[in-house]
């Protein structure tokens, strides 16, 4: 494998990683790769399955797969977007088989055949951490809004989450334009200050 010069410092640092864990059996280069990630692949596995034994069950079985087919991984993307892909597949089929419930499986891997682990991620312009902070910014703005008054609640749901104007927002909540402009503004007001609120907690 030949390291990837479009990778960030963090993802030259992990293939370093990687490279000495598969090549020279180096058992600190896999504990500190299951370090650097293990708390957030946890919180990702807590948020989808609200269950903290679950969450380190699954975060566990992620670890067990990436470092099974470690020799899969190739430096065209960072090895944190790989191991989140394994993540997701991991949290999908857990899912699948506690609730038995039909969800979408593309993308998925397959432990017959190592070449599926082989996959090509599109980039957005973000690391994959900031990715997965941004996701986690916008979930617990999401929480703080829903602790709202109903009546702001929604303006701020439909104005900032839905992205309606004024306009669109009169006509939905069926109130007259000043009206939805001078309780946005309060909206917002009270926003802040849940927002304040929680940083201090």
């Amino acid at each position: 494998m030949e390291n990837n010069p479009n990778l960030t410092e963090k993802g030259k640092y992990d293939y370093a990683l990687v490279v000495r864990a598969l090549h020279h059996g180096d058992q600190d280069a896999y504990a500190e790769l299951m370090h650097s990630y293990k708390d957030i692949i946890f919180y990702m596995m807590f948020k989808k399955v609200h269950n903290r034994d679950d969450a380190e069950d699954i975060t566990l079985e992620v670890f067990e797969k990436a470092f099974r087919y470690l020799d899969s991984y190739s430096p065209n993307f960072a090895f944190s977007t790989w191991l989140y892909k394994i993540a997701n597949n991991k949290c999908i089929d857990f899912i699948h088989k506690k609730y038995n419930r039909e969800l979408p499986m593309e993308n998925k891997f397959s432990d017959d055949e190592k070449q599926d682990l082989m996959l090509e991620v599109k980039s957005d312009g973000l690391d994959p951490e900031e990715n997965l902070i941004k996701k986690q910014k916008v979930l617990f703005l999401k929480e703080v809004v829903a602790n709202l008054r109903p009546r702001y609640r929604d303006l701020v749901e439909l104005r900032y989450f839905k992205e309606l104007s004024y306009e669109e927002i009169s006509k939905v909540l069926e109130l007259p334009l000043g009206t939805v402009k001078a309780q946005l503004s309060r909206a917002k007001e009270a926003l802040q200050v849940a927002l304040r609120y929680s940083d201090e907690k």
